[in-house]
Formats: structure tokens, C-alpha cells, sequence
């Protein structure tokens, strides 16, 4: 029997596809049907099942590994929002992400964790660092400043960047100028600008890390745009297609009063030898929205008074349609700090509809002083009197038919104040003219510290204060010229000053670094600290292009060292929420101050121009003048224009012997002799002709003018 097939075939040689035709023949042999003798003999049952397990075992091997390695990383997604005393809300987003951290993690592949982060950490050595882009400062006597946002995520305007890394010593500055090139093409930005030796420090006493393997940079005049935004959202799991992150419309947040993205990066250590085991990351994106106002119904003054009524489609323009299908966790809170549950426990007694009914503060879903669009399912009071409220809202119950949009209508005027740092720091320069100036640190007591002192009055109650300064190279400090103003009285420094550390500025090398350890008594009112600077001068090639805005000096670090802002909940409300961990994390108490403009002296960038182009104006008049000279033949030169003269006056010649015969009458003599008819020519038109001409039409266009 013959099958003919028809199939395509490649030719090796010359990579060509085409069809061929095959034929097969087949015979057919005649096999006797099996008997019981003839039968093959089959495998009994029982061996089977061991042969299907062998080849199962690789599958199931790999399943579990994989299993165990996406069990081993987890995504979480949280968000915060708290109403602030100036009539703007705070949103917050915290987004977790852990994986660990093996052997071979550096070419393995990764379910949830973004794989860029952790090769920068395997490559890198990296044991901590953080990285944010700010735009906006941080109001830090409206929005507060003693709680763990406040404290934690108000940051510096522009690009911050720290880093603690893993290496030895003389491998730190190289590993940092890596570091820094990396994430400038991650994060489409200009962090490669800190691997100059002059933009970055190393500070001891305000992060608290290892001595030596820290290093600390700051960029005041990197803009913060989409660009910035779009790499930060690709290292999420679910991006901004699903989740809380599907909130982030970009012009709500653009057009925010502040706004500041942070990737935290940390090292989990194990229980058992305190080895690191794992990496966290943590993106946080803090938003001070205002919300437009949906009290149309009102008058002004009421308008004034009461707290604008906001939801999540009315500040974002979107809701949240469901969880991010690979997180863990998926929650939204709603804080209420300290000040406003006070307020609201004032308005709740006074309120004569609950004067019978008084509650305390874990009955608070339903209150006197504002609605909520979606009842809470669980509530989380902090521990003390006058404590903070957490409301808590999981979206996993929420899909794309029910979509979440938490709400917020407020019933009374409330005004409430937010928890505010031990001081006020701020910082401005003193001084006029482009050649010396000085730069003051201020800083002004709050209610917190008369709350210190009333609970320390038997004892003498102290606060300990650091701070960090870092000014550019050119910014020639003199540190000897530092004074201190205790209530506007100068004193001592040494009576005041605990610790100090100075590293001077090098001239093109190194920028100067000053770290105080200050401890103040809590009964101070205020205290300045004032130093002087001389202005230096930079190299034409060393100035930005918009030079005459000014140079900036970072921010000042002012820590509290002493105080921790975590909130402390009840037992009953912890959680594995990664949020509320944060939250109740004892830290110290972090400010930043105004970032300076310093005007230096500048020179005019008009005069290379104007000297560049006089000098090639005398080069081309000198060089052109002398090419001229040596390239004239004055003899051709002479003939050729005799040539020019002589035809333009036979041409000349032409047109008046015309003239002239029609003057006269008379025809034209075409045959008369050159000689004659230049001789008659030259005797009929004559100077004094021309002059007789020329004065008689003078003459008649002057009577004609003054006869009209």
C-alpha cells in the first residue's frame, strides 16, 4: 500500500521554506492474530502507579519550589487619608513589598518584588537607603509635625538621597557614585548629579546608622514631574491599572499644594542569628489635596467655618473599583488625630441630642460632627486620653459592580489644631551685598514643650536637640564666628552645646558639614544660631545656566532624638497591617527648614559675546583689507577701467547728439566723421550749456512754486 504526503521542507543550506512530496509504501504483512500464548504480557496494576509518580516527581518538585518562592513575597496596599485644620486633606499611600533574600537572588526571578531593586541591592551591597521627590514644602505649623507622616515623609523639596552600604570603608564612595547612576536611569532624573565629591556628605549622629558607611546627598532645584512618577509606578505589581494605585490621577496630584514620592529600602534581619534574610521596600506617596467645595448651599460666612465635605471620586476624580489581585492586603483607613477627637468629644457633650447618651471614644461611628458615606468595619483607638481614631475599611469586598468611594460630610464648624514638634525650626540669611553673609537657625517653643514642663516641674526637664548643616564649597563658613541667642539673650555656647562636629569645606573637593547635639531646657521660649560666610567666587565654566536666580543651600535636619511619634494603639487592633506598623514604629522626631537662595557674584555672560564678536569684526577688516592689497593687479585694473570709461562716454555721446537734433530740427548724421561729430558735439554741448540749462529750470520751477 502507498500514502503519498505532502509536507514542507527546509533547505539548510539556503534557508528557503518549500513543499515536497513524499511517498511511502507500506507492507502489509500478515501476523497471526494473538492467542493467550501470543498475547504480550501487560504490567499489573500496582507497578503502574510508581512509574506515573517518577515522572510526576519533577513536576511536583517544581510546582512546590515555585509555590514556596511566591508564598515567601508578599504586596501589600494601604491607604490614609486625615482631614487637616486648614481645610485640605491628606492622602497617603503605602505600598510594602518583601522578598527574600538568597544566595542566588541576584539572577532569579521574582513573582512580586521588582527584580531592578534587588540586583541594586545585590550589586551595591546596599543595607538601607531612601530615596524622594519632592515638590512643596511641608507645613509644618498648620499640617503638624509630631507624627510618623509628618515625621517621616515630609521631606526636603527637590531629590534626597541616603544610603548606608555594606563595603569597606574605601569602597563606599565608589559604590555611592554607582548608586547614583543607576537610579538616575531608573528614575529618569538627575541623582547622577550627586557622585561629585561636592554634593554628598557623611554624617554620623542624625540617621543613627554605621560610622563611615553612611552617605547623605540632596538636589533643592530637581523638578518632581510624570516622568518621575512613571518609573516609581512600574515597580508595583499591579502598576496604576488596579488597586489603590488606580487613584493616582496625575493632574490631581500635580496640582497638589504638596506632594512626595519615597522608595525605602530596608534589610530584614533573621530571629535567630540577626543575619539578613529578606528586603522591604516601601513606596509611599504623601498628597495635600484641596477639595472643592460641595457646600453650595451655604452662605459665606458658614463657608468659612466649616470644614469642606469631600469624597474619593471628588479629590482623585476616580473610585476604587476592587483590590490588586496580588496583594495580601488591601486596606483604606481614615485618621482622626488627637486634636480633632478632642474637639469632637467637646462637641459631643454640648450636643443636646446626646446629653443623655454619653459615650465614650469606641462608640464613635456615629458622632455629632461629621457623616461617613460607608460605615467603618473596624475602628482602632489609640491608648492615653485625648488618643487619635483609625478607621479601618478592607476593599476586598468591593469588585467592579460596588465600587468604593469613602465619603465625608461635616455637620458643625470644628477647629482643631494638628500635634506640632517641640520647636518650630526655620532658617534665613542675614547680611547684604555679594561679598559676606551670615545664615541663622531658629527655633520657637510650642504647646508641646509647656505640656514637658508641666509634667516635669519637680525636676529640671531638658530636650535634646541635633542638628545637621551642610552648605556647598563655595559657601566659605567660618565656624568660629558661631553664636547662640537663648531668649534673645546671648549666651555660652559651651553651656549648651553637648557635642560638635565640624568637617571645613575644600575648594572644588568637599562641601562643610556641621552636626550639634544641643540640649536646651524646656522652659526656653526661643533660640537663634547665627554663623558667618563669606561668598566665593566659581569658574565661568562652573555656573548653571540660570546663574543669576541664585545658588541654593539645602535643608537643615532638626531631630529630636528624645521623643518618639508613633502612635500606640490597643492590643485588640494590631494587625499584620504593614501601615499600622509604621504607625507605632518609636522613631525620633525629624524637621527640615527652608531651603536658602544665596546670590553670588556673578559675572556678565554678555561680555565673551560682545569681545567675540569685536575681535572677529577687526580680524575680518584687517584680513580682508590685506588679501585685497596683495591680490590687486593695478595695471589690469587701470585698463579695464578706461575700457568702462570710454564705452560709457560714447554712450553718452550718443544720447546727446540725439538730444541735440531734436533740439535743432534736424536729422541725425549718421555719416558724419567720428572727428566731426565729436567736434560738433563737444562745441554744442559745452559746461556752460549745461549750467545755462540747469539755471533756467531752476529759475522756472522756483516763480512757479511761489506764484501758486
Amino acid at each position: 500500500m502507498q500514502l503519498r504526503f505532502q509536507f514542507p521542507w527546509r533547505n539548510l543550506c539556503s534557508n528557503q521554506h518549500t513543499t515536497q512530496t513524499r511517498t511511502v509504501t507500506l507492507t502489509r504483512r500478515a501476523f497471526p492474530r494473538p492467542t493467550e500464548a501470543t498475547q504480550p504480557m501487560a504490567l499489573p496494576p500496582k507497578a503502574t502507579f510508581p512509574l506515573s509518580l517518577l515522572l510526576l516527581l519533577p513536576l511536583l518538585l517544581l510546582s512546590l519550589v515555585l509555590a514556596t518562592s511566591t508564598q515567601q513575597e508578599e504586596f501589600s496596599e494601604e491607604l490614609l487619608l486625615k482631614p487637616l485644620p486648614d481645610r485640605k486633606i491628606l492622602a497617603h499611600f503605602h505600598f510594602q513589598n518583601e522578598a527574600p533574600l538568597d544566595a542566588d537572588s541576584f539572577a532569579r526571578h521574582h513573582h512580586l518584588f521588582p527584580k531592578s531593586i534587588s540586583q541594586l541591592v545585590q550589586k551595591f551591597h546596599i543595607k538601607a537607603m531612601e530615596l524622594s521627590f519632592t515638590q512643596g514644602r511641608w507645613n509644618y505649623e498648620r499640617w503638624g509635625g509630631f507624627d510618623p507622616i509628618s515625621s517621616h515623609n515630609a521631606k526636603p523639596p527637590g531629590v534626597e538621597l541616603w544610603a548606608v552600604f555594606d563595603v569597606p570603608p574605601h569602597q563606599v564612595d565608589a559604590s555611592w557614585k554607582n548608586l547614583t547612576h543607576s537610579l538616575s536611569g531608573l528614575f529618569c532624573a538627575s541623582i547622577n548629579f550627586l557622585e561629585s565629591s561636592t554634593t554628598y556628605s557623611a554624617p554620623e549622629w542624625t540617621f543613627q546608622s554605621a560610622l563611615g558607611s553612611l552617605r547623605y546627598g540632596t538636589l533643592p532645584r530637581e523638578a518632581v514631574c510624570t516622568e518621575n512618577l512613571t518609573p516609581w509606578l512600574k515597580l508595583l505589581p499591579c502598576r496604576d491599572k488596579a488597586g489603590l494605585s488606580s487613584l493616582m490621577d496625575r493632574p490631581s496630584i500635580y496640582r497638589s499644594f504638596y506632594h512626595s514620592q519615597r522608595l525605602h529600602l530596608t534589610m530584614s534581619s533573621a530571629a535567630s542569628d540577626g543575619s539578613r534574610s529578606g528586603i522591604i521596600l516601601q513606596q509611599t506617596l504623601t498628597v495635600v489635596l484641596q477639595p472643592d467645595d460641595q457646600n453650595a448651599d451655604m452662605n459665606h460666612v458658614s463657608k468659612a467655618k466649616v470644614q469642606p465635605s469631600w469624597s474619593l471620586s471628588s479629590i482623585f476624580g476616580r473610585k476604587i473599583s476592587g483590590r490588586c489581585v496580588l496583594a495580601k492586603l488591601s486596606n483604606v483607613y481614615l485618621h482622626a488625630d488627637r486634636g480633632l477627637v478632642a474637639q469632637l468629644e467637646n462637641l459631643h457633650k454640648n450636643t443636646t441630642q446626646f446629653a443623655n447618651n454619653d459615650t465614650g471614644p469606641e462608640d464613635y461611628r456615629v458622632n455629632s460632627g461629621f457623616k461617613l458615606s460607608v460605615t467603618p468595619k473596624r475602628m482602632h483607638t489609640e491608648l492615653g486620653k485625648g488618643s487619635s481614631i483609625l478607621y479601618e475599611y478592607p476593599i476586598k469586598d468591593y469588585k467592579d459592580t460596588e465600587q468604593f468611594d469613602l465619603g465625608l460630610s461635616w455637620e458643625h464648624p470644628i477647629v482643631w489644631s494638628s500635634p506640632h514638634a517641640p520647636f518650630y525650626a526655620s532658617r534665613f540669611l542675614m547680611g547684604s551685598g555679594n561679598e559676606r553673609g551670615a545664615i541663622a537657625i531658629s527655633l520657637k517653643s510650642t504647646e508641646m514643650t509647656q505640656g514637658l514642663v508641666t509634667n516635669n516641674i519637680e525636676e529640671r526637664c531638658k530636650l535634646q536637640v541635633n542638628v545637621l548643616q551642610v552648605v556647598p564649597w563655595y559657601v566659605k563658613v567660618y565656624y568660629h564666628t558661631l553664636q547662640l541667642l537663648v531668649d534673645e539673650r546671648p549666651r555660652v555656647l559651651t553651656d549648651f552645646v553637648e557635642r560638635m562636629r565640624v568637617l571645613p569645606s575644600e575648594d572644588k573637593v568637599s562641601p562643610g558639614m556641621m552636626e550639634l547635639v544641643l540640649q536646651f531646657p524646656c522652659e526656653m521660649k526661643s533660640a537663634v544660631l547665627s554663623i558667618e560666610f563669606d561668598k566665593g567666587f566659581l569658574h565661568i565654566d562652573e555656573y548653571p545656566p540660570d546663574a543669576n536666580q541664585g545658588f541654593d543651600i539645602p535643608s537643615a535636619i532638626i531631630s529630636f532624638p528624645d521623643l518618639n511619634a508613633g502612635l500606640q494603639f490597643y492590643d485588640k487592633s494590631q494587625s499584620k497591617s504593614p501601615l499600622l506598623s509604621k504607625l507605632q514604629e518609636k522613631s525620633p522626631v525629624l524637621s527640615y527648614t527652608e531651603v536658602l537662595l544665596v546670590p553670588l557674584t556673578t559675572p556678565d555672560f554678555s561680555m565673551p559675546y560682545n569681545v567675540i564678536t569685536i575681535t572677529c569684526t577687526v580680524f575680518a577688516l584687517y584680513f580682508g583689507s590685506l588679501l585685497n592689497v596683495l591680490r590687486r593687479r593695478v595695471g589690469e585694473e587701470e585698463r579695464l577701467l578706461k575700457n568702462k570709461d570710454a564705452s560709457k562716454a560714447v554712450f553718452l555721446r550718443r544720447i546727446l547728439n540725439k538730444l541735440s537734433a531734436k533740439l535743432r530740427g534736424r536729422p541725425l548724421e549718421s555719416t558724419s566723421s567720428p572727428s566731426s561729430s565729436s567736434s560738433s558735439s563737444s562745441s554744442f554741448v559745452s559746461p556752460k550749456l549745461i549750467l545755462r540749462v540747469l539755471l533756467v529750470a531752476g529759475i522756472a520751477i522756483a516763480w512757479q512754486y511761489y506764484s501758486q
